[in-house]
């Protein structure tokens, strides 16, 4: 019987295998698009819709962070025909001539991109000519109401004796020195060295206070009631929340980061053209709502604009005034932030 079964599932296997080489387009008529994305970034179902819309067949490869990414595209060590990248990264790749511009007569979509997001693209990419934003957000702090009593505003707060214990800090060079910086007044992209070692000392002094630091594991922590505050992404927010109703989510008044992932795609391209058209699709509006109730991330999209409505997703214009998205500061700089870096996490 069981043999029978193994036959019986290898026809079917065949047969669809079979149908698959038909004349339907998600065969991949039209040639194969790689992709080289974050992990678990876009709905999954979007990939077999985007197939049988342009006939391309999608090859997805995955990585955790830009700095694993960077060598890759920086060596042209594999084929990738469009890439996600974060804003900083995004800044380097075209420093280093490594990204191509895009034909904006093949995304017709970029219409879409909402106004919002606009001023910090021009901080990385001028123009937007080599990117087009995937998703965005902010950083702040996730805090549990029953165990917090006061109105939370400040990133004073992290340095707060009576969270002794309780406080979750990212597990993250530029986003610890980002917080420090704002609490000192000054810019997160900061590359004044005497600037750097006093955010480098609050850092230290603070240090005792802290619980645990991560990253993508904060809300964990936090939707298990294992800590009173997290400093947390914003597309991190909707989810937790969801988890644990004890939740909230404050972007601090001194201002904060501002990120932006986008797709953009290397010179060494060789199906530009499929590129260009998984960019425009990923900016349809359709494709953006799908996404944002699979990421919860929010998506900078004028067509989803009311689903945004969250101040959490959707921040004042004079809060945004006062934020900033990450430089690449270059190769001096990160030298200084490296070594003074080091040196608190030795303490």
């Amino acid at each position: 019987m069981k043999k029978f079964l193994c036959v019986f599932m290898t026809l079917i296997l065949c047969l669809g295998a079979f149908t698959g080489c038909g004349g339907s387009k998600s065969s991949g008529e039209n040639g194969t698009l790689y992709v080289y994305c974050f992990g678990d970034y876009f709905d999954p179902d979007l990939q077999y819709e985007f197939e049988e819309k342009t006939g391309y067949k999608l090859v997805v490869d995955l990585f955790d962070t830009n700095e694993e990414m960077y060598p890759v595209i920086k060596n042209n060590t594999a084929d990738y025909d469009v890439i996600c990248a974060s804003d900083y990264m995004i800044e380097k790749l075209i420093s280093e001539d490594l990204l191509d511009e895009i034909n904006y007569d093949n995304v017709p979509n970029a219409e879409n991109v909402a106004d919002s997001i606009k001023p910090f693209m021009e901080a990385f990419d001028p123009g937007m000519k080599h990117s087009l934003p995937h998703t965005w957000g902010t950083y702040g702090i996730m805090y549990n109401k029953s165990m917090v009593d006061e109105e939370i505003d400040s990133w004073d707060v992290l340095w707060d004796q009576n969270y002794k214990d309780k406080i979750v800090m990212p597990n993250s060079l530029r986003e610890c020195y980002m917080i420090a910086a704002k609490k000192l007044g000054y810019s997160m992209n900061t590359a004044d060295e005497s600037q750097i070692q006093e955010m480098t000392q609050i850092l230290i002094d603070q240090k005792p206070l802290v619980y645990s630091f991560a990253n993508d594991s904060a809300r964990e922590i936090m939707i298990g009631d294992s800590a009173a505050m997290a400093v947390i992404t914003s597309g991190e927010v909707i989810y937790s929340k969801e988890y644990n109703e004890n939740l909230e989510f404050v972007i601090p008044k001194e201002g904060t980061e501002v990120w932006t992932d986008c797709w953009a795609i290397p010179k060494a391209a060789k199906n530009k053209e499929a590129a260009e058209a998984w960019i425009n699709f990923m900016l349809d509006g359709d494709t953006a709502e799908t996404n944002f109730e699979y990421l919860t991330y929010a998506i900078p999209n004028k067509l989803i604009a009311d689903k945004m409505d969250e101040a959490v997703l959707n921040p004042s214009k004079d809060l945004l005034d006062k934020c900033e998205t990450l430089r690449n500061l270059g190769a001096e700089a990160d030298d200084i932030y490296s070594r003074y870096w080091k040196k608190y996490k030795a303490e």
